[in-house]
């Protein structure tokens, strides 16, 4: 509707423009909106606002000249100008109505764009390295990365979703001197497990695996690991250098070979999992991205090479510097070190060097808040490479922090003290978790409320909407039941004369689901999808509450269905979005 309301009043400026009314050289921006107070019309349009200072006439004689330019249409049955020149727009019931025979004739599409040529996006989330299970904090990424990219696709983009195996580095030694040591504990010895080593019982499972199906030279004892070590950990920043010579110390008396088929054996259990319980949460990726693969394939070295060629490296003690500076970052980033080692950060600009050239038009990074000092120089990277930092957006999403009553649950994937995602969609559901995480802007502090997850009332929002869409289903099945049957002609025509105002409420309603869905891709802003559905279903609820539905009026009875009917493909619809499942019976 508010489409053709755009292009009405296109009409009246180009026919203003011919007459010479207003100036050639105006570009309007029409902007066509929803309003508050019914008794202002359905939609409202600021337009002869905008022109005033163009056109150098007064806004409000500029909306007298729209509105006696429209062209005739059907659709509307007048025009009221308001304030210093606002043009409200009242429609014709006939033409509230055709939005439910869109999408009764649409179905599932409804609401969707397709294009013939979409745009290459891709969207890489959740990435957390695999080192332990997924706890709560990594689920709200994992929602709204896969509802972003959902949203994205319904809207006419050609999406990919991706993860990025960080399955190289630091951590990922530190997790494999982890399963060794613990595997020691399961042969009987004795010791202090190091503070800064993998603690969770994860860690044990794996390490009895090891021991039970692996045939790896593993029959050290725990004092030639810790000969020349002290069993104490010592105090302060001295335990990144201890658990550095641990690491070292496995590595020297394992051999290479067999510390790094501890190091597999821990990345494929881990990446294993994860997969299992993201599919477990609705969420599936096209690709899932090995950062060791951006070494064996030359990708580092070539990204390098190409930043050198270009001007942007240079050599300090001992060190080669990406010059981020010149692109707006606080800082010079060292990308090789004096011992030939390439930084994360050198992954990182090999990696979105690797995603461009795969063909995407855009990136879409979702970052968890902590990373936020990234953004500056992954863009200074991308733009010294030669492509366009604009390409790249990234979502930062705070952490949803988890409460029981009113005690917060701490979490640390090194202590293992934390909630697992699986443990969360056990305790609550998949439905109310994908939903809780998406209720609020990302990068906006939340806290996860458990009980009112649980709860089954219209205080959990989850619960409110689903019920409508199962108290429609629990009519139409008496329906058939019943000796009636469904009559949509009949139905559309006593609906489009009815000056309901509940019905009218819900029209109105059903007609922003289209623009809902654009503004939530535009913005990558899932939860407006999420509050939208609310209020679909507190409007149905209401009207429900006030109108049975199974009458012996056939006309009345009919408009009620129709329109229930619309109201449950819409919830339908948005709630798959957002990966919650739309239940026919609670």
């Amino acid at each position: 509707m508010k489409q053709q309301i755009t292009g009405l009043i296109q009409a009246a400026l180009d026919t203003l423009v011919q007459n010479g009314s207003l100036p050639a050289d105006i570009s309007p921006r029409i902007m066509v909106e929803n309003t508050r107070d019914k008794s202002h019309g359905d939609l409202a349009s600021n337009v002869a606002m905008t022109l005033a200072k163009a056109a150098r006439r007064n806004p409000r004689d500029i909306a007298i000249m729209i509105t006696e330019a429209l062209p005739q249409s059907e659709i509307l049955t007048k025009t009221e100008i308001a304030g210093p020149g606002f043009i409200n727009f009242f429609i014709t019931s006939a033409s509230a109505t055709k939005v439910v025979e869109d999408i009764l004739s649409q179905g599932h599409d409804f609401g969707r764009t397709y294009v013939e040529n979409p745009e290459k996006i891709q969207v890489e989330f959740v990435s957390a390295n695999p080192t332990g299970p997924l706890h709560v904090g990594h689920g709200r990424g994992a929602s709204y990365g896969a509802t972003v990219a959902d949203i994205l696709a319904a809207t006419g983009a050609d999406v990919s979703r991706e993860y990025y195996v960080n399955d190289a580095g630091r951590q990922m030694n530190i997790l494999a001197a982890s399963i060794w040591l613990r595997y020691l504990e399961h042969c009987g010895a004795n010791f202090d497990f190091p503070a800064n080593g993998y603690k969770g019982q994860y860690v044990y499972d794996i390490a009895l695996q090891v021991k039970e199906k692996y045939a790896l030279s593993l029959s050290h004892s725990a004092e030639s690991v810790f000969s020349d070590l002290p069993l104490d950990e010592p105090q302060g920043g001295d335990k990144e250098k201890y658990i550095d010579a641990l690491i070292e110390r496995c590595t020297e008396l394992l051999g290479a070979e067999d510390f790094d088929g501890l190091f597999q054996i821990g990345l494929v259990a881990i990446r294993d999992d994860i997969c299992d319980d993201l599919a477990g949460f609705g969420i599936n990726y096209q690709e899932w991205f090995s950062e060791r693969s951006l070494t064996g394939s030359g990708d580092v070295d070539q990204a390098l090479e190409r930043l050198q060629e270009k001007g942007h490296l240079y050599e300090k003690d001992g060190n080669i510097w990406f010059k981020s500076t010149d692109f707006g970052d606080d800082k010079d980033r060292v990308v090789k070190r004096a011992n030939g080692a390439t930084t994360y950060f050198a992954s990182d600009i090999a990696y979105h060097m690797n995603k461009f050239e795969r063909g995407f038009d855009k990136v879409v990074n979702i970052w968890g808040a902590d990373h936020h000092g990234y953004i500056t120089r992954v863009k200074a990277a991308i733009q010294a490479l030669g492509y366009d930092p604009e390409r790249l957006i990234v979502k930062l999403v705070q952490f949803a922090i988890l409460y029981r009553g009113t005690e917060r649950v701490q979490m640390s994937t090194r202590s293992g003290s934390f909630v697992t995602l699986r443990d969360l969609r056990k305790e609550v559901g998949k439905d109310a978790c994908r939903f809780f995480y998406v209720t609020r802007k990302a990068d906006n502090h939340m806290d996860f409320d458990l009980e009112l997850a649980k709860s089954q009332s219209k205080d959990n929002p989850v619960y409110y909407i689903q019920y409508a869409h199962a108290r429609i289903c629990s009519v139409l099945e008496k329906l058939q039941a019943s000796e009636w049957q469904l009559d949509e002609a009949t139905g559309l025509a006593a609906l489009s004369i009815s000056d309901n105002d509940a019905e009218k409420s819900i029209l109105n309603q059903l007609s922003k689901y289209p623009e809902t869905l654009n503004n939530a891709a535009n913005n990558f802003e899932p939860h407006l999808v999420a509050n939208y559905l609310k209020e679909l279903a507190g409007d149905f609820h209401t009207y429900y509450n006030s109108n049975k539905m199974l009458i012996e009026d056939k006309d009345l009875r009919n408009s009620r269905l129709i329109l229930s009917c619309a109201v449950k493909q819409v919830l339908a619809n948005g709630l798959s979005l957002l990966g919650v499942d739309a239940p026919q019976r609670m």
